[in-house]
């Protein structure tokens, strides 16, 4: 589990193709990785990957094609939100964060409103119905809280912290991001569901 707490901002320096997938080499950036142990979690944009191999400042973790299939920014050289899974006696300052995408998303403003941006995101079709107003959503492995909420599409204030520690700073129009919506709103909706069938 994850806070949406972005810790640093890394960098996937070098990918290699496996059978199936690629391994990732991922400059760590400020996260310390002093009690980071072969097998611990690091979510990369959102992504819950395991560590399989650790040198100086720099980690590996494999992608499997499945994961490829569902995400974006893990199949080429760049920067990576970074996080590490939380332990049970950490501070959630975020919310509840699984570290499984629900699906990709488009941006389709990232306009300047004083220092802040306004960020709007088209969600796919299946998981909208989860975004709620002033809900939590996962942008990028980052937690957040939506502005407003209509059908597909919602809206994201972004604060100078923000944007300053964490990867959203890069976005434009166009660009494709990583979702997950609210554990919570996920379970509900499976248990109505569940009534009702």
């Amino acid at each position: 589990m994850f806070s949406g707490i972005i810790a640093a901002v890394g960098r996937i320096t070098h990918l290699t193709a496996r059978e199936a997938g690629f391994r990732l080499q991922v400059e760590a950036g400020t996260l310390g990785l002093d009690d980071v142990a072969l097998g611990d979690s690091i979510a990369h944009n959102g992504v819950c990957l395991t560590v399989v191999a650790k040198e100086g400042n720099h980690f590996m973790v494999d992608v499997s094609p499945e994961t490829l299939s569902c995400t974006v920014g893990l199949d080429a050289p760049g920067p990576v939100n970074l996080e590490k899974a939380l332990r049970l006696s950490d501070v959630i300052g975020g919310h509840l964060v699984s570290g499984h995408v629900d699906g990709v998303g488009e941006v389709l403003r990232f306009d300047p409103v004083g220092d802040n941006r306004l960020l709007e995101i088209r969600a796919p079709k299946d998981i909208a119905k989860f975004i709620a107003r002033k809900g939590s959503v996962t942008v990028n492995g980052t937690s957040l809280t939506t502005n407003e909420v209509a059908g597909e599409i919602f809206t994201i204030n972004l604060i100078p912290h923000t944007l300053e520690n964490t990867t959203l700073h890069l976005l434009q129009a166009g660009c494709r991001v990583n979702l997950e919506v609210d554990l919570i709103a996920r379970y509900c909706e499976r248990l109505l569901s569940a009534e009702r069938g």
